[in-house]
């Protein structure tokens, strides 16, 4: 049985051992795809790891193996190589893909609202309701004497229609249907 449990566990760590190698060689680049000029391919390299890949959503098109990663990390030399600076690469591929592109949007009036927004209106419910709990409870007060007058002269003389302070029993009880 010891010999048999051993070459099961060999056989995992070679298993586990040829998926990482296949996954390290899975995520290189084509070597014939980088820029020539090693400063330049270390540029794209840095904005390819500030670049969101938009078919994987939370990885970058350094991480990504979706072949639209693939057309951005070529747009990225391109442009790298045609002597554009980062901030205009940058700025080109939100004008083209939107802010959703960058890993860490910019810092906008827009986008500060839509994150504070929720905090926001918690802060003010939450001040609402403490000052709900805080204030006293307000009392049923009984009728006027000229209230119990005016619904006397509507037609409502019943004693148990005009106390406020009835329980749900007797209401029942002294309610009576007429035919």
């Amino acid at each position: 049985m010891k010999p048999r449990r051993a070459l099961c566990k060999s056989l995992v760590m070679v298993a586990a051992l040829a998926g990482a190698i296949l996954c390290a060689a899975a995520s290189a680049d084509d070597p014939e795809a980088r820029l020539p000029n090693p400063a330049q391919e270390a540029r794209a390299r840095h904005l390819f790891q500030q670049l969101r890949c938009v078919v994987c959503q939370n990885e970058s098109i350094d991480d990504s193996q979706a072949s639209l990663a693939d057309d951005l990390r070529r747009i990225v030399r391109t442009q790298i190589a045609a002597g554009r600076s980062d901030v205009q690469v940058r700025d080109f591929l939100v004008q083209r893909y939107g802010e959703f592109i960058l890993l860490k949007p910019t810092i906008t009036w827009g986008n500060a609202a839509l994150w504070l927004t929720p905090f926001v209106l918690i802060l003010l419910g939450g001040g609402y309701l403490w000052i709900k709990s805080r204030s006293g409870v307000v009392e049923d007060e009984s009728l006027t004497d000229d209230e119990q007058r005016a619904l006397q002269a509507l037609g409502y003389d019943d004693p148990v229609m005009l106390s406020p302070h009835i329980s749900p029993t007797k209401a029942h009880s002294a309610v009576a249907i007429k035919h």
